[in-house]
Formats: structure tokens, C-alpha cells, sequence
């Protein structure tokens, strides 16, 4: 679901995997981290949250936790698998609380903000 520029490939160039269905997530609600132009957010980093980032994002202003029904959210736990914003994740990994990263549903694309290297530190698979 993404235009011709933006492939819905994963950081290896394969086929992106799905990310979450339960919760629903991506900049689509479409289970993937897929991407366009008008995701200016970059949503493309697959991340399994942990309570640490959790708590994190809600002190730099992004409270992923409290459902908001309105916009079809049910707030996440630790455990949740969520597509993130490129620039959070860093930011995130530069403050040493940055959650798992599933690379197989992590977008080619994550690759403008956040170098390979640092994707793999917290990674489990390859």
C-alpha cells in the first residue's frame, strides 16, 4: 500500500513481514510498517515495546499506553509488537531504553533515520 518509490520491502530488501494485527498498527492500519510521502512520521521501525520504552515515550510526550477509543487505539503493553517512528527509535537508542526490533517488518526505509548497525543491536534475528 505504498506508491512507486516507497516498495513495501523490509531493511534486507525482502518482502516485509507482517508487524502486529493485535493491536492493528502502521501508518495504514494494515499490520505493516508500511510507508508513504505523506507519513511524515516515518512509521517503519518494527518494535516489540517494553515497558522501559513504554515509559520513555510517555515522558518525551508520546503516550502509547492510555487506549484512546476515538482514533481506534487500545493502548499498548510490554510485549506489543508497533511500528515506531524512525526518529523516536533513535532517539530512543541514543538514551539506551530503545525496544527489540523485529528486522524482517522493519522498512527499507527506516534505513534514512537509523543506520543497520543499530537496527541489529537489537535484534534477535537476522
Amino acid at each position: 500500500m505504498t506508491d512507486a518509490t516507497t516498495p513495501s520491502v523490509n531493511v534486507f530488501g525482502g518482502p516485509l513481514a507482517p508487524c502486529s494485527t493485535a493491536p492493528m498498527t502502521g501508518f495504514f492500519r494494515n499490520g505493516h510498517c508500511d510507508t508513504c510521502p505523506e507519513d511524515t512520521g516515518r512509521h517503519t521501525v518494527c518494535a516489540v515495546m517494553t515497558a522501559e520504552f513504554l515509559a520513555y515515550s510517555k515522558y518525551v510526550g508520546n503516550d502509547l499506553t492510555t487506549p484512546r477509543p476515538e482514533f481506534g487505539f487500545v493502548g499498548l503493553k510490554p510485549g506489543d509488537s508497533w511500528c515506531l517512528c524512525a526518529e523516536r527509535f533513535l532517539q530512543a537508542h541514543d538514551e539506551g531504553c530503545a525496544p527489540r526490533v523485529r528486522l524482517q517488518a522493519t522498512h527499507l526505509d527506516a534505513l534514512e533515520v537509523v543506520p543497520l548497525e543499530v537496527l541489529r543491536l537489537h535484534s534477535d534475528e537476522d
